[in-house]
This record gives C-alpha cells, sequence and structure tokens, in this order.
C-alpha cells in the first residue's frame, strides 16, 4: 500500500479509502490511485488483513465426497452466492462423517478464521457428527431433518412438499395412486420424500402401494423398472404412475419401460425429482421437481450474515417447484 501511496502521490490512508470503496476521494485522486495498483499488481494480503481487522471475509463448507447431484449442487450455489457478497470459501470434503473427522476440519477452519460455516448434511452420520461438536462460530445446517441439531441454523429445500406436488400432479391427471421408487433411507432427503408421498396419498384417500427402496442411481432405477414393466404387462395390477425419488432413477426407469415396449406417458406416467440438467432432453421430457439450489445458496450465506451481525435467525424451509413436461398424462384406459 505504500508503494501504490507513493506511485499514486498520495497518503497510505487515501489508498486504504479507496480500496475500501470510501466516497471521501475526489474522482481523480481514485483514478490515480486505481492506476497505480494496476501498474504494480497490488493485492490485498487477505491473512494480513484478518489479523488486523479481526475480520476474514471467509465462509467454511463441510460436505461430503460425494458426487451426488444434489450435495454438489448446493455446494456450488453456496460458494456462488458468498462469492457475490466479496466473500471466499474455504471447503473441506469428509469421507466418513465421525467426530474426530469433523473436529480437525473445524480446528482447521478455526486457524483460517473463519466466521461462519455451512455443513451440508445429507445422510444421518453427518448429522450425528455435527450434533457432537460444540462450535465457537455460526454453523448452517443444510439438512432435511425431522428435527433440528442444537447450537446450528437450520436451513433446507421443504423435500415433503415436493413429493407432495409430484404426488397431487399425477393424482389430479386421473391416476388412482403413485408408487414410489424411494432413495436410500440414511439420506435425510430420501425419508423426507417418503413421508411427503405417503402423506399426500391419505390425504386424498388413494391407496398406499407398497415402497420400492432403491439407490440414486440410474443403473439401479433400471433394475426397478424391469421389474415393474413385468407386472404392467402381465396386467398384474402394476402402476400407471410412478414417482422417483430423483431423475437419475427415473432415467433407469425410463429406458427398462421403454425396452419392455411400454410407452410414457401412454402406458405409465413418470415425475422425478431434482431437476438435474438435462432433464428436459429426456425422451420424453421429464416432469420433475425442481430444487432452488441457488436460492439455497443464497438463503445460506444471508442466514450466516445475520448470525455474525449478532442477529438470532431462525433458519428456514425453501419451497420446490413442479415443473411439468411430457412424462406424465391421464391413465391408460382399459377396453
Amino acid at each position: 500500500m505504500a508503494d501504490v501511496a507513493a506511485r499514486a502521490g498520495v497518503s497510505h490512508q487515501t489508498v486504504s479509502r479507496v480500496l475500501n470503496g470510501s466516497p471521501r476521494v475526489a474522482p481523480e485522486t481514485r483514478e490515480r490511485v486505481v492506476q497505480a495498483i494496476r501498474e504494480l499488481g497490488y493485492r490485498r494480503n487477505i491473512a494480513a488483513r484478518a489479523l488486523v481487522t479481526a475480520r476474514s471475509a471467509t465462509l467454511g463448507v463441510i460436505t461430503t465426497s460425494s458426487a451426488l447431484y444434489g450435495p454438489t449442487s448446493t455446494l456450488v450455489a453456496v460458494e456462488e452466492a458468498a462469492r457475490e457478497q466479496g466473500w471466499f470459501t474455504s471447503v473441506a470434503t469428509i469421507g466418513a462423517y465421525d467426530a474426530e473427522s469433523v473436529d480437525h476440519v473445524l480446528e482447521h477452519f478455526m486457524s483460517q478464521a473463519v466466521e461462519g460455516v455451512v455443513v451440508i448434511a445429507p445422510q444421518d452420520d453427518v448429522g450425528r457428527a455435527v450434533a457432537a461438536f460444540d462450535a465457537p462460530i455460526p454453523v448452517v445446517l443444510i439438512a432435511a431433518r425431522e428435527s433440528a441439531v442444537e447450537r446450528t441454523i437450520p436451513l433446507a429445500v421443504d423435500q415433503g412438499v415436493g413429493a407432495g406436488l409430484a404426488v397431487g400432479h399425477l393424482l389430479d391427471l386421473g391416476h388412482e395412486s403413485v408408487l414410489h421408487v424411494a432413495g436410500p433411507q440414511d439420506f435425510f432427503d430420501a425419508r423426507q420424500r417418503v413421508a411427503g408421498w405417503r402423506a399426500a396419498l391419505e390425504d386424498r384417500g388413494a391407496p398406499v402401494p407398497e415402497l420400492v427402496v432403491a439407490d440414486w442411481s440410474a443403473g439401479r432405477g433400471y433394475e426397478v423398472g424391469r421389474g415393474l414393466a413385468e407386472r404392467i404387462t402381465a396386467g398384474d395390477d402394476g402402476p400407471t404412475a410412478v414417482f422417483a425419488a430423483n431423475d437419475e432413477l427415473a432415467l433407469g426407469l425410463a429406458r427398462a419401460f421403454w425396452e419392455a415396449g411400454l410407452r410414457v406417458p401412454e402406458d405409465v406416467s413418470l415425475v422425478g425429482f431434482d431437476d438435474i440438467q438435462g432433464a428436459d432432453q429426456f425422451i420424453p421430457p421429464l416432469t420433475t421437481i425442481r430444487q432452488p439450489f441457488a436460492e439455497l445458496g443464497r438463503r445460506s450465506v444471508e442466514l450466516l450474515f445475520d448470525a455474525v451481525a449478532g442477529k438470532s435467525p431462525s433458519g428456514a424451509l425453501i419451497a420446490p417447484e413442479l415443473v411439468v413436461r411430457a412424462s406424465t398424462a391421464p391413465p391408460r384406459r382399459h377396453p
């Protein structure tokens, strides 16, 4: 900063005012300082600034090492939202969520003077590990949990509402019931989607079929779809509508139905969840539940900012959106 001040012919304080966007600098003086910064290639020393101001403008993010669409999209959304506000993110991915690993990551964040932490917690073991540590800084927990975790700020997309939108759409089309191919039940999102599916059917007085539990993969969706296709083609009271716990499962189901000579949606309607990139390019384009990941990232950063400012944010539930495409239609009619 002293070099910049000397090059621009101004004081050290004037350079500081320019860097901090103060209006107390004449336009021509500001331009000289900016030009000197360009010529000298000056960059702020963030570590030194944090020592002086006790503010790092950095958020820590803990997430799983999984490449699943939901956690990955959430991570990207949090990083983008923080960057838009001029904050940095320090990311730690963990394969095993035990108390020791989480404590180690937290200590690492403390050494970086992060001002808050966002934990992307899709599974039970993540929630348990987060509950075990007592962080001295604000923690936003992104998880569709059934209950709150003490000393954290809860945030989630309302998975139950999303499942209800999917089921309601299919029932409104005239389907008598909706079969659900669920995700693994150690995931909070999967359990909440099951609960929303069941509640929506019961609220409408519709039969509740036996739950089919799978994983998150298209391959497993294909396996399940082959079994369902056999039931449908044999006339064995097969489903006319299927709600898949994510779009990958729906992709596998659609392939299995196609191979069996079943048409989507003429023979069986299909709804996914997430609205992954390319869902509109499925054959047919997939009706799905869109998770607002950008809003999730923005709200997580807002909640942390409020907590850092001394406020007491209570958390939030964000509503998903039904996206209707060509994979759903009224049920097939039997002669």
